[in-house]
């Protein structure tokens, strides 16, 4: 089923040395840019790491040092990969947890801010597992009623990023109106309603160490905006401060923000503290 689109897609893998947020490097990027006119275009990159690629990684992927050592580096390639992606929404299997974190990173250790919260994040993975649960493989059979490893090899970024451009549309077709009589089986064609039905969690941070929590008033009766919706703010999700209003802990104890700056956290989740320090400072 050909999807609603209101603005270009980017469905896409990634193959990279570890699972690693902070220390890990991509490898190899592909992508399909989808138009809302239905155009296609299929790009696919390998990356050099900079580093060298581990065994079991090349044992997965099939992707070695030899395969990479021309290849530029994410720095050399990201503003044309931030040019190509600007005004863009995501897809990927895996993408909220894994893909979209590694590539934040990548654009900020390159210094583009790229800000993907203004970009849907459509999880084929999320969908799978909320309508039936299970694997990328599961599902190529599942939606599309063939066996991957008949279609594509496994591992690689370029082939798993067909298999799951392809499962999206058979969710799509699966679950539309007209194929389901049950209201909660039904998933609309709809990009906002994709991009809230993929999400699994209320992060603010790819890494979750921000979470989004309902403002309460003092008997914990949960607060409404004008459009009748939960106010929620920005609460910390680990730490002496779990469950504490980010801008609170701030003001309290200024020294915190320097520490999580100074330690080894992810820089999207330091970009995103340091968003909600200076909107507190040009609110006072």
């Amino acid at each position: 089923m050909k999807l609603n689109l209101t603005k270009p897609l980017i469905v896409f893998d990634l193959e990279a040395t570890g699972l690693d947020l902070v220390r890990d490097r991509i490898i190899q990027i592909s992508f399909i840019k989808i138009y809302p006119d239905g155009k296609e275009e299929r790009d696919n990159l390998f990356i050099n790491p900079e580093c060298p690629i581990p065994k079991i990684v090349t044992e997965l992927t099939g992707i070695n040092d030899e395969d990479v050592k021309d290849a530029p580096t994410f720095k050399e390639k990201a503003k044309e990969l931030a040019d190509r992606f600007t005004g863009c929404d995501f897809a990927g299997y895996n993408s909220n947890r894994f893909d979209l974190p590694l590539l934040a990173e990548e654009f900020l250790r390159a210094e583009i801010d790229f800000d993907f919260s203004k970009c849907r994040q459509i999880d084929a993975m999320n969908i799978f597992q909320k309508m039936e649960r299970r694997n990328l493989a599961a599902a190529y059979k599942f939606y599309c009623n063939r066996n991957m490893d008949d279609d594509f090899k496994a591992h690689r970024a370029d082939q798993d990023t067909e298999a799951t451009w392809r499962v999206l549309q058979g969710q799509l077709d699966m679950y539309s109106p007209d194929k389901q009589d049950d209201p909660e089986r039904i998933l609309r064609n709809d990009m906002d309603e994709l991009d809230a039905f993929s999400r699994m969690n209320d992060f603010v941070d790819f890494a979750g160490r921000i979470v989004w929590k309902e403002l309460t008033d003092g008997n914990g009766k949960v607060l409404f905006d004008k459009q009748n919706k939960p106010r929620k703010h920005e609460v910390f999700n680990f730490g002496k401060y779990k469950g504490m209003d980010v801008s609170e802990v701030l003001r309290k104890d200024p020294g915190y923000y320097s520490w999580i700056l100074s330690s080894d956290f992810t820089y999207d989740t330091k970009q995103v503290l340091t968003r909600i320090r200076l909107r507190e400072f040009n609110n006072k």
